[in-house]
């Protein structure tokens, strides 16, 4: 058997059709979506994708910390509103996607934080991303890039945008949402159809003040 085109030290066991020649298990797993963009129907990407994707949201799930009623960001009004902004994307989105489910939201979740944690890094933000454009994901980023605070009282000069401190604050605010809402089901849709139910009542209840609030 042949050495591994990568290290040319461990036998090339699995084929890679973008190379053309024979990778070893660790040097397929190292430059996997990372260094090359594996076909589709690659069968060693799908045999560790759903695996490479649960780790992803088991290591997210760690690293956020329990919110405590007096603590939660959405008391505050400022990062409230962007936390709407991102779950409007959200529902935007579903809106095209009816099949979506609450694991591909916490995939995108995580895929717009890992953007944000690169926003000051020296290179591209799109380089080093640990895996393939996620639509979602970038929708949700964009979203974020453009949000916008209006406060009633404006005081000239002052920046209304988000820093990157507060936008993965309520990306993490967001990604304990959908994992709450999920109870561990996020093959399922729980935390989409909440998340629409909850907009529903939203629009439900400006329309009713719009009426109210007519002559």
């Amino acid at each position: 058997m042949a050495k591994c085109v990568r290290c040319q030290k461990r036998k090339g066991k699995r084929y890679c059709k973008v190379l053309g020649d024979y990778l070893c298990p660790l040097c397929c797993g190292q430059i996997r979506e990372k260094e090359i963009h594996c076909p589709p129907d690659c069968p060693y990407l799908s045999k560790h994708k759903s695996y490479q994707q649960q780790r992803k949201i088991e290591k997210s799930s760690s690293n956020i910390s329990p919110i405590s009623p007096g603590e939660d960001i959405l008391n505050d009004e400022r990062l409230g509103w962007l936390v709407f902004n991102i779950e409007k994307s959200i529902i935007e989105y579903t809106q095209s996607h009816d099949s979506l489910t609450d694991k591909e939201v916490l995939l995108a979740l995580n895929y717009a934080k890992e953007k944000v944690d690169k926003e000051k890094t020296l290179f591209s933000i799109s380089e080093g991303m640990s895996g393939p454009r996620n639509e979602l994901g970038e929708t949700i980023y964009n979203q974020i890039e453009n949000a916008r605070f209006e406060k009633k009282i404006i005081v000239p000069g002052e920046h209304q945008r988000y820093n990157q401190e507060e936008k993965k604050k309520c990306l993490d605010r967001t990604l304990l949402s959908v994992k709450h809402t999920a109870q561990g089901n996020y093959e399922g849709q729980n935390y989409i159809r909440h998340l629409i139910q909850r907009f529903s009542k939203i629009k439900k209840d400006s329309s009713s003040s719009n009426i109210l609030g007519t002559p």
